[in-house]
């Protein structure tokens, strides 16, 4: 089994315990789950802002520990603070040690949109992450079916969610892509290998719709490859790592958000 099918196997288990647990009607009663939510696509979109949607994860499969007991509060007033267009939040536990607190904390703090980052494999899961304050959640190609995707994305519209779709080849981008998707999320990292190449993004950008928001994800860790990729056609940015691995996440952001802001205004100031 590689770390994909490891994820989607205990997860499966999981949603099922929880399911026992916490049965739908109590996930319905929560505060946040008739609050209207608030829309990632437009938030991406702003002119005022960079794209950035600035993650919180403290760790990984592939890297292991990276911010254990990072101050969700702090981190996730201080990314806003800093320019960042939206916030995602690692939800799963086992793999990436993250909880669904983390994501109502950030909540309680923070008038942007919070992506909901899991592994989202039935309707369940999207009732529990409109529970803990989410607006939007990810659907990852690599593990649904094109049939699967789209209901769990109809169903995600009719809580009143937006869908971000999560892709890493022209195949899984040609088979999934419908209509009840928001924004398409290129991930530059294989999930099956833990890869990195930022060239992903580069190579299917001509075969994602132009009216639909882009989204590149994973391995961007300087300020030059978001002006790159910017210039190319993408609309946002998803940054956990390069943020993360900082002591204090907000402060690298800020300065992240800073440089790209110094590199395209002098990118305008040079002589044609």
């Amino acid at each position: 089994m590689n770390i994909l099918e490891k994820i989607v196997a205990h997860k499966t288990k999981e949603i099922q315990q929880k399911q026992e647990l916490v049965p739908t009607k109590l996930l319905e009663q929560s505060i946040y789950f008739n609050t209207p939510c608030v829309s990632l696509k437009q938030y991406v979109k702003r002119a005022d802002k960079l794209g950035i949607i600035a993650e919180i994860k403290r760790k990984s499969p592939s890297k292991g520990d990276i911010n254990p007991y990072v101050s969700v509060e702090r981190t996730s007033i201080g990314y806003m603070q800093a320019g960042a267009s939206a916030i995602s939040v690692l939800t799963d536990g086992h793999f990436f040690g993250g909880k669904n607190k983390d994501l109502t904390t950030a909540r309680q703090f923070n008038y942007c949109p919070i992506l909901r980052k899991e592994f989202i494999l039935n309707e369940y899961q999207i009732i529990e992450a409109r529970s803990i304050g989410a607006d939007a959640i990810l659907l990852i190609s690599e593990i649904l079916t094109p049939e699967k995707l789209k209901s769990l994305a109809q169903f995600a519209k009719s809580l009143g969610m937006e869908v971000l779709m999560e892709v890493h080849s022209l195949e899984k981008l040609e088979s999934h892509l419908n209509e009840s998707v928001d924004l398409v999320g290129v991930n530059n990292r294989d999930l099956k290998a833990f890869k990195v190449d930022i060239q992903t993004s580069l190579d299917l950008l001509a075969h994602i719709p132009k009216e639909m928001v882009k989204i590149s994800e994973s391995g961007i860790s300087d300020p030059k490859t978001v002006v790159q990729l910017r210039v190319a056609g993408y609309d946002g940015f998803l940054i956990g790592e390069q943020f993360m691995k900082a002591s204090r996440p907000e402060r690298a952001c800020a300065k992240f958000i800073s440089e790209i802001r110094t590199l395209e205004t002098s990118k305008e100031l040079q002589p044609s």
